[in-house]
C-alpha cells in the first residue's frame, strides 16, 4: 500500500498548485482523480463517474492540463481526454509547474515544456518544481537556483532549500537555516534550526526547541513558544501544539480554537484535518467537526475533494464525507 500512500500525498499536493483560467468552462475545469481499476490506472471526475478509462500502469492528479502517467517503467503525460500528448520516454518526472516540468534521463534532470520538447537539457543530480520564476537544482551536495532558460542564477552553495514563496526561499548554511530573495542576497541571517515556508506574510521557524512565527524582516510577530506546527497559515489560521495538543491560532497569536487535537493541518477551503485518538476526520473553522474521525489516514481538501484511506483502502471523499470513489486494490 504503500504505492497508493504516495499517490495521495503527492497528488494533493498537486492539487494545491493548480489553478484554472477565468476562459475555462465548468467541464474543462472541473478535477480529474486517479484511481485504480483492476490492476489498471485512469481518472474520474469529482461525481465519481469515470473520465479517462483505466490504462496506465501508474498516475498521477493534473497539473496545468497534464497529468504524468506510467506505461511499464517510463514517464509521459496525458491531457484530460486520456491522449498521450508528451511521449512515454522518460525515466521519472514530476508535475508541470509555470508550463515546465522536471524529467530524468539516465541519471540526471532537466526540464521539458508541455509539448515534450527539452527546454533545459538534463544535467543536475536532482531538480524540483518551478515556483515564482525559479527551480532549486542539485548538483553533487550543493543546491542552488536556476531559472527558465536553464541559466543558473544563485549558484549552488547551500546545504538545503526549499521553494521561492512571496519572494523568500529558506536556505540551509552550516546546519542552520535562514532566508534568501531572488537575486541570491541573504536576507535573514541563518539562525534557525528547522524553518518552514512564508505564507500569508508569515514563515515558521524553530529555535532552541521552539517554533514560532517571524515577518519578512526577521522579526518575531509570535513569540517562539509552541512544541511543534503544521508550518503555514491558511486562510488565516495555523495549527499549533500547546501542551501536547494541537488547536489554531490567528496571525496575533491568539488561540481561536483551543488544542484538543492528537495532530492537525491547515485549512482548505473552509476545513481542516484534524485527528482524535488514531483517527482523522474534519472541523470547520470553529472547530466543529463537521466529518467525524473515521479514517487512518486524511489529506487535504482541494477542488471540493479529499484522500482518505480506512484500512487498506483509498479513495476520494466529498465535503459530506461521502465517497466518491473507493479503492480496495
Amino acid at each position: 500500500m504503500r504505492e497508493m500512500g504516495l499517490l495521495f500525498i503527492t497528488c494533493l499536493t498537486i492539487l494545491a498548485s493548480v489553478s484554472y483560467g477565468q476562459e475555462k468552462d465548468a467541464e474543462e475545469s472541473m478535477p480529474l482523480l486517479p484511481i485504480k481499476q483492476n490492476g489498471k490506472w485512469g481518472f474520474i471526475d469529482k461525481t465519481g463517474k469515470i473520465a479517462i478509462s483505466p490504462q496506465f500502469d501508474f498516475a498521477l492528479t493534473f497539473s496545468e492540463g497534464l497529468a504524468k502517467v506510467m506505461i511499464g517503467d517510463k514517464c509521459g503525460f496525458t491531457d484530460r481526454t486520456g491522449k498521450i500528448v508528451v511521449e512515454v520516454q522518460f525515466d521519472d518526472a514530476g508535475a508541470f509547474s509555470e508550463g515546465l516540468a522536471k524529467v530524468r534521463i539516465g541519471g540526471k534532470e532537466g526540464y521539458i515544456d508541455q509539448a515534450g520538447n527539452i527546454v533545459i537539457e538534463p544535467q543536475f543530480d536532482r531538480a524540483w518544481p518551478f515556483s515564482e520564476g525559479l527551480a532549486q537544482v542539485r548538483i553533487e551536495d550543493q543546491r542552488g537556483f536556476i531559472d527558465k532558460t536553464g541559466k543558473m542564477v544563485i549558484n549552488p552553495q547551500f546545504e538545503g532549500a526549499r521553494w521561492f514563496s512571496e519572494g523568500l526561499a529558506t536556505v540551509k548554511i552550516n546546519g542552520e537555516w535562514g532566508y534568501i530573495d531572488k537575486t541570491g542576497k541573504m536576507v535573514i541571517e541563518p539562525q534557525f534550526g528547522r524553518t518552514g515556508p512564508f505564507s500569508e506574510g508569515l514563515a515558521a521557524v524553530k529555535i532552541d526547541g521552539e517554533w514560532g512565527f517571524i515577518d519578512k524582516t526577521g522579526n518575531y510577530v509570535i513569540k517562539a513558544q509552541f512544541h511543534d506546527t503544521y508550518g503555514l497559515f491558511s486562510e488565516g489560521l495555523a495549527s499549533v501544539n500547546i501542551d501536547g495538543k494541537y488547536g489554531y491560532i490567528e496571525k496575533t497569536g491568539k488561540t481561536v480554537i483551543k488544542p484538543q487535537f492528537d495532530s492537525a493541518w491547515g485549512f482548505y477551503e473552509g476545513l481542516a484535518n484534524v485527528k482524535i485518538g488514531d483517527k482523522w476526520g474534519y472541523i470547520d473553522r470553529t472547530g466543529k467537526l463537521v466529518i467525524d474521525p473515521r479514517f487512518d489516514w486524511a489529506g487535504r481538501f482541494l477542488e471540493g475533494v479529499a484522500g482518505v484511506k480506512v484500512g487498506d483502502k483509498w479513495g476520494w471523499i466529498d465535503k459530506t464525507g461521502k465517497y466518491i470513489w473507493e479503492i480496495s486494490e
